[in-house]
């Protein structure tokens, strides 16, 4: 059993998006709302669901195919790089879902939000800590230190941003993966170990909320050994796991 809190959140969840919505293709606003909806298709986070009204004329182009779904029957459209489901009746009718990547920005007031909606209900935490962290991996030392930012964040293990003095960088070798986060921010280097791929990271540049992990460096706790205050903690199983 992992020690962390799961995601609660049923699936077909809908909830009001407080925050204005707008997307961008081509340089040019195609959706703008202040009254979408969250709608959670799996427990993970929600999509947006915007009025019809609020969608760029042209934007939607029906292909006559249909989907049936339990929260209602979606007509698929083209739109942009991808394509949307719009709903005329069921749960949310008159509305349109986009997939992520059919559109090139998205924004939630002025804030760029990056890979998918911010759950209203998803929180990441970061709070410094004098616990003493010790990151190994077959028997190898990664980092050390009684001085960490530790980022606890809802469905994810506890993750541990060491000081750049306490990684032994000697082991790690610098890789060219880069990620994004809708509530952390786009990282800016990644590190493999060995034959083990991408099992470190940093965020030069993170969002206001993670600004206090500027800098330092996490390790994957799915792939990693982690002892803390001197127990050896079980690895985690996530979608992250190997």
């Amino acid at each position: 059993m992992n020690d962390f809190p799961p995601m609660i959140v049923p699936v077909d969840h809908t909830a009001p998006v407080p925050r204005r919505i707008r997307a961008m293709l081509s340089n040019r606003c195609v959706v703008d709302t202040t009254n979408a909806l969250y709608l959670w298709e799996w427990p993970g986070y929600p999509a947006y669901y915007i009025p019809v009204e609020d969608v760029a004329d042209g934007l939607l182009r029906d292909t006559g195919e249909v989907e049936q779904q339990a929260r209602g029957l979606a007509r698929i459209h083209q739109a942009g790089h991808g394509q949307a489901r719009r709903y005329d009746d069921g749960l949310v009718p008159g509305r349109v879902t986009f997939d992520w990547e059919a559109l090139d920005a998205w924004f939630e007031e002025d804030d760029q939000v990056w890979v998918h909606p911010r759950s209203p209900y998803h929180r990441v935490d970061p709070m410094r800590s004098s616990r003493h962290v010790k990151v190994e991996l077959d028997g190898v030392v990664l980092a050390e230190s009684s001085s960490t930012v530790t980022v606890f964040e809802t469905g994810l293990p506890t993750r541990y941003y060491f000081p750049r003095q306490a990684v032994k960088f000697e082991h790690l070798t610098a890789s060219p993966t880069r990620t994004q986060c809708p509530y952390k921010g786009r990282t800016s280097e990644y590190w493999s170990v060995g034959d083990q791929a991408d099992l470190a990271w940093s965020y030069d540049f993170p969002t206001v909320a993670l600004r206090p992990v500027m800098g330092l460096v996490a390790f994957l706790n799915e792939a990693v050994d982690l002892t803390v205050d001197g127990v050896r903690l079980d690895r985690v199983v996530t979608h992250f796991s190997r």
